[in-house]
């Protein structure tokens, strides 16, 4: 890599299609992050990742402590998990969570000391193949919403050189302000981790890719990449039209690099890995401590929540436990998210637990204006013209409710990124999202009969 000459900044240098601007509601954007008291309890989910779920390797009655591990799998797609609070276990059962499906779940009764677990050491790094073993160790998955086990995502093939990283810092979903505060309150951390992960992977370049709404985050990351001279060079800072969903791994790839993903293929297939500006700060601290994945910080806005803010929570706190930190609702929700308007799951009970991949809880009222009464679809195509991968979301509709399988294929269903672009630009106000989702669960059902 080339140092940045100070004060150059890059810009995109190629751009998608669809994609839709958002009105943003980043009103914890100058929300400095606050660590939540302990809670008495948590309820950490077997299932946090995409992949397999873990089995429990602790029982009731058991002692554990923060950071020990309490559920793993020798499944290839899986992380396993850690105790997030020191205390004992109380109950060993399936539990509901945000999405509406059940898991096997370890509940721990806080002691309230947060004592840390003995075996916690910072992991020996001294080839690449040590640091994915550590990375797994770790239990991270991708902290930006999609829950990928990060082990997997770093562990490329030898036939496929990477020769780009790119750290996603866009955060382009509104509200949600995670990312942002990371960049602000955590920069070194994130320049450690960019470091290290070039170092390690033999990665030459690297990007961090930001929205051009988030001047401050650009000018700490910026200064810190100019001032830093120990390594001779810079990672490239680059800034990307605030147009949602810039956040999207293929659409950051295109941005930052000018290649294309190909259908049903992965960043890493031209070259690039994308990694939540999250998940880098993290490595950096992981490799550092040996501390795993047990907390993470949470936007929890919207306008129902008496003090919107950005905080700081063990994995498995319920949801309840962090709106009343929050200082409660200040009227019934109508609807409450895990995650944000665009892509997140809307939840009915708050005592579900936090997960690894949740960035953000916000609870909306009746009259809130991020939500639309739905109406007749008057046919005006906007859908499909918000649609980055170029798909027709009513025709898909339309086939799902007819339970086509082989039809929805043609209609490209697998390439759609759930991002919500065609939702937002509904003016009908159709939840065109779900329908994109009812879709490719009947694919997948009809490819199981097979």
């Amino acid at each position: 890599m080339s140092r940045l000459r100070p004060g150059a900044i890059l810009k995109a240098v190629a751009k998608g299609s669809g994609g839709v601007f958002v009105e943003h509601h980043k009103i914890t954007a100058e929300s400095q992050t606050v660590r939540i008291p302990v809670p008495e309890k948590v309820t950490l989910p077997m299932l946090q990742h995409i992949g397999v779920p873990c089995t429990p390797t602790v029982k009731v009655g058991d002692r554990v402590f923060v950071g020990q591990v309490i559920g793993d799998s020798d499944k290839f797609l899986s992380v396993p998990v850690h105790a997030s609070v020191s205390g004992t276990v109380v109950s060993v059962s399936d539990t509901t969570l945000a999405n509406g499906k059940t898991a096997p779940a370890v509940t721990v009764e806080s002691d309230g000391k947060m004592t840390p677990f003995y075996g916690i050491v910072p992991p020996v790094i001294t080839d690449k193949a040590s640091f994915i073993k550590a990375l797994r160790k770790s239990g991270l998955v991708g902290l930006g919403g999609a829950g990928f086990p990060a082990y997997i995502k770093l562990n490329t093939p030898d036939d496929k050189p990477i020769d780009t990283l790119i750290v996603n810092a866009a955060e382009c979903e509104p509200f949600i302000t995670v990312d942002y505060r990371e960049c602000i309150e955590n920069s070194w951390d994130i320049m450690g981790g960019v470091y290290s992960l070039a170092e390690i992977l033999g990665i030459k370049n690297v990007i961090i890719a930001i929205e051009d709404n988030k001047p401050q985050a650009i000018q700490v990351l910026k200064a810190i990449a100019d001032k830093d001279n120990a390594h001779g060079d810079a990672v490239k800072l680059m800034t990307l039209k605030s147009k949602y969903p810039q956040g999207a791994e293929k659409m950051m790839v295109l941005s930052a690099t000018g290649r294309k993903v190909p259908e049903g293929k992965l960043p890493a297939d031209v070259g690039c890995i994308v990694l939540n500006v999250g998940s880098v700060a993290f490595i950096s601290r992981y490799l550092k401590t040996g501390k795993p994945l047990i907390s993470r910080t949470v936007t929890v806005s919207g306008d129902c929540v008496k003090n919107p803010m950005n905080v700081r929570v063990p994995i498995g706190t319920s949801i309840k436990d962090i709106i009343d930190f929050c200082g409660g609702f200040t009227d019934e929700p109508y609807k409450i998210l895990s995650g944000g308007p665009m892509m997140g799951t809307a939840i009915v009970n708050t005592d579900v637990p936090l997960l690894k991949n949740n960035n953000a809880v916000l609870a909306f009222s009746k009259n809130s204006s991020v939500l639309k009464p739905e109406r007749d679809c008057i046919r005006c195509g906007r859908c499909h013209e918000a649609c980055p991968m170029g798909l027709i979301p009513t025709q898909i509709k339309k086939y799902a409710l007819a339970n086509d399988a082989d039809t929805l294929k043609k209609c490209g269903i697998s390439v759609c990124m759930e991002c919500g672009s065609c939702a937002y630009s509904c003016p009908a106000g159709k939840p065109l999202v779900q329908y994109m989702r009812l879709a490719k669960d009947v694919v997948s059902k009809a490819g199981a009969k097979k």
